[in-house]
């Protein structure tokens, strides 16, 4: 197996790159549109297809290469079935099982930061988006945000995995790359001992500038960024 973790400097978005090298299939997860050929140099480097592009949510910072990949690859382009994007070839759900090579990957429902929010676990390995960050959380205040769901899905779903559980979060901004559930329990600001109301006082309080593409990003990301018409041309 091979496991990368990929950056954007411009967004502080972490891409994640699994690969069955023996089997020859690859899944990529919060794929950034300006980085498609760094993807695709992948892919062949390592003589994989790519069949999966996995996004943990609609994003606001930065427009998804998961339909671009589509077109150059045939992967199939996947999303909570919650986040309004009709695009997509997969509308997934809690619970689901996306299947590649030998190995699989379990979806959990995340919402709070947006209602579409999902996570996803492969091994021990789990991929948060901006739901769990490390020692931090996504703001629930645009896109339908809400911090009492942003609270049971990381405290009664995410904190109840094993604490050797290894976090990969969406985005850092400061260059921390993995954390895991037992610290994040013990450590993290907005939630290690924090009650309901008190992690909702706190979220309510962020008072965080609107993010800089966020009118341009969320409806391009809907449509799997690429205009819907050009969605299925290969």
């Amino acid at each position: 197996m091979l496991f990368k973790q990929l950056f954007d400097t411009d967004s502080s978005t972490y891409t994640y790159f699994i690969a069955d090298i023996d089997a020859g299939e690859a899944v990529l997860i919060d794929p950034v549109d300006t980085h498609i050929d760094e993807y695709l140099h992948l892919l062949n480097t390592h003589k994989c297809s790519l069949k999966y592009s996995l996004e943990t949510h609609v994003h606001a910072d930065h427009i998804t290469g998961g339909g671009k990949l589509r077109q150059k690859t045939d992967a199939l382009t996947a999303v909570s079935a919650a986040c309004g994007a009709q695009t997509a070839d997969l509308q997934l759900k809690d619970g689901d099982v996306i299947s590649f090579a030998n190995e699989t990957i379990t979806v959990i429902a995340t919402p709070g930061h947006t209602p579409g929010s999902i996570s996803f676990l492969w091994r021990d390995r789990l991929f948060t988006g901006d739901a769990l960050l490390i020692n931090g959380c996504g703001r629930t205040d645009f896109q339908g945000g809400s911090a009492e769901s942003q609270y049971n899905s990381i405290v009664n779903k995410l904190f109840t995995l094993p604490d050797e559980t290894l976090v990969y979060p969406g985005h850092d901004y400061q260059g921390r790359r993995v954390s895991c559930i037992g610290q994040e329990k013990v450590i993290n600001p907005r939630l290690a001992g924090k009650s309901l109301d008190e992690f909702v006082k706190i979220m309510n309080n962020l008072n965080l500038p609107k993010p800089r593409l966020i009118d341009i990003a969320v409806p391009a990301n809907r449509m799997c960024g690429v205009p819907e018409n050009t969605m299925m041309q290969g």
